[in-house]
């Protein structure tokens, strides 16, 4: 499915050459201010023409169609739209019959028989994420109302080298690309979110960013090198009442609710599969092997433009998992044989 979230939902819609791409956002509570330039500061991080970057650049201005009233959120959903205004479909002709290695042209075809828009990867371009940054925006101003919360995202390293500029510009002139990893900090998020097991705080925001195209892995705290300590080396003891870590080597998370320390959260990000390089892969139309020269508009390194997108799928998923508790204490708060 296309959409996100228990309360706050996310709705995704629209191809990379279509006519337009966005976001249905359902959930937002009333009253929230809301303008077309809240929007400018996170779509400026996305937005490409960089180096490293595809030259491929839109206007990227939001149109609010539907959800906000003189200023103000009505409660009603918010359906935000983008209009595509530079592209070049003719360099996606051939892609029907030989997949590129790396895309999703095959899996597609194999899902809708065919049926699907490939231009530009179509429903599958990293296109439609500029939908999920806006709805970023409006999760980090419900945010805004529940704590002091803050982001702080960063590439640490690409290609393997915490050399990042150097790394994505050798890839580049090579006619290459890398890969990278990303870290997100979350200061500021309260005890108490999230639930024990299917709905947990790290479950919730897996889930949205993996709604990011071309993240490979995800991993909390100390993740992936919690596999090679010792229980006396992981544990993290309490050191004051308002539950910090000596070392939050949790990430923010235990068992599955959030603890009140920072969320810290690294996602790996694979290399854009479109390089300049030629391919080798098959023609289906004809059964044989043959050499792929992809043509068009494309990054050196997609996290450069991927960072502010999956702060924003943590955003969302933040913003679900706030409106969710925020429920969950209402309905207690009445429950006559509550202890007190």
């Amino acid at each position: 499915m296309n959409t996100g979230g228990t309360i706050f939902r996310v709705s995704l819609y629209g191809e990379s050459h279509g006519p337009a791409v966005g976001v249905i956002i359902d959930g937002c509570p009333a009253g929230i201010s809301l303008s077309e330039n809240d929007f400018a500061a996170d779509l400026g991080r996305r937005k490409s023409g960089a180096e490293g970057t595809t030259p491929r650049v839109e206007s990227d201005a939001p149109l609010l169609l539907s959800g906000v009233f003189r200023g103000r959120t009505t409660g009603a959903p918010i359906h935000i739209e983008f209009r595509n205004e530079n592209t070049q479909s003719e360099d996606y002709a051939d892609f029907m019959h030989i997949p590129r290695p790396g895309h999703a042209d095959y899996s597609a075809m194999m899902k809708y028989a065919g049926w699907h828009d490939p231009r530009g990867s179509g429903h599958f371009s990293g296109r439609i994420t500029i939908g999920l940054v806006a709805a970023g925006v409006i999760a980090k101003k419900i945010l805004a109302h529940c704590a002091p919360i803050s982001f702080d995202t960063r590439i640490i390293a690409a290609g393997g080298s915490e050399q990042i500029a150097e790394t994505i510009r050798a890839a580049k002139e090579a006619g290459d690309s890398v890969g990278a990893l990303v870290e997100i900090r979350i200061a500021g998020v309260p005890a108490g979110w999230g639930e024990p097991f299917f709905d947990a705080a790290e479950s919730v925001i897996a889930h949205f960013i993996f709604a990011v195209p071309a993240v490979r892995g995800i991993e909390f705290g100390d993740g992936f090198a919690a596999a090679a300590m010792k229980g006396s080396e992981h544990n993290d003891p309490f050191i004051d009442q308002n539950g910090k870590t000596a070392r939050n080597g949790a990430g923010g998370i235990n068992g599955g609710i959030t603890n009140g320390n920072e969320l810290v959260i690294r996602v790996a990000v694979k290399p854009a599969s479109s390089i300049a390089k030629p391919q080798r892969t098959l023609d289906f139309s004809r059964n044989e092997p043959t050499e792929l020269e992809i043509k068009g508009r494309h990054d050196a390194c997609i996290a450069l433009r991927s960072a502010v997108v999956l702060e924003a799928a943590a955003a969302c998923a933040l913003a679900d998992l706030a409106l969710v508790a925020r429920a969950r204490k209402s309905w207690e708060s009445n429950i006559p044989w509550r202890k007190s």
